[in-house]
């Protein structure tokens, strides 16, 4: 892929215009990877490391480079990038060749052209930690000061974009299920009504009726609701 550079504060300003609400998480993850490839003066692959109970995977990368070498360590459990997502720390790796760490992942990074690492975590929230990983084909092409701020900007930069999308994503489902509770519960209500026409029951009983039915047939109470409502909405055209 092509390196395309764009200076630091464009590409601040991009990613401040990410919605939420327009953006979905994944798309978040992507532009916040090929942001970072562009905002670097020198050539290197991206990727976005998210764990959940500690289970890593990477939700976004720029070149299967980066999410092959982030793989080699969920594969054996520890590495760079598992280290910082983790502990939230910066784990840089200057010189793979020389790397004593993790020497069979650095083996494997260096036959596959990678000569530098770093990786910055990213906290999103307690449930969720990751890191933003960045790869050089070059050894110390990572090392200056002025790199690593360059990044630690732009990784607390990634880390609010990506809180933000979560909680957007966090509570667009909340609403859903809520959405879906009161349509059951409508559903319920209307079925009772019916029964209580048809059995001259009370509401207790209506529903106690609807719970048998319930556990007779293995399905939800909402479901055999909804089915009694909507034979009852049939019914007039029989």
């Amino acid at each position: 892929m092509s390196h395309l550079p764009i200076d630091a504060a464009d590409a601040f300003a991009e990613l401040g215009r990410i919605t939420p609400g327009e953006t979905n998480l994944d798309d978040v993850l992507q532009r916040v990877a090929e942001l970072t490839k562009r905002v670097m003066p020198t050539p290197v692959e991206v990727s976005v490391t998210l764990v959940r109970d500690g289970t890593g995977h990477t939700a976004a990368f720029t070149d299967n480079l980066a999410r092959d070498m982030d793989e080699r360590q969920y594969a054996r459990g520890h590495g760079p990038c598992l280290d910082a997502s983790i502990g939230g720390d910066v784990v840089s790796v200057s010189d793979l060749a020389a790397e004593d760490r993790w020497p069979d992942w650095a083996e494997r990074g260096t036959k596959a052209g990678v000569g530098s690492s770093m990786s910055i975590g990213l906290p999103i929230q307690d449930a969720i930690v990751g890191a933003l990983n960045v790869y050089a084909p070059t050894p110390h092409a990572l090392d200056d000061d002025d790199t690593l701020s360059v990044l630690q900007t732009f990784a607390a930069y990634a880390a609010v974009a990506l809180a933000n999308a979560h909680l957007y994503d966090s509570t667009a489902t909340l609403a859903r299920q809520m959405q879906e509770a009161m349509a059951g519960r409508a559903a319920i209500e209307q079925a009772k009504g019916i029964i209580m026409a048809e059995r001259r029951c009370t509401p207790d009983d209506a529903f106690k009726i609807l719970s048998k039915v319930s556990q007779d047939s293995n399905r939800k109470v909402r479901d055999v609701a909804q089915a009694l409502v909507d034979r009852a909405a049939k019914a007039p055209n029989a």
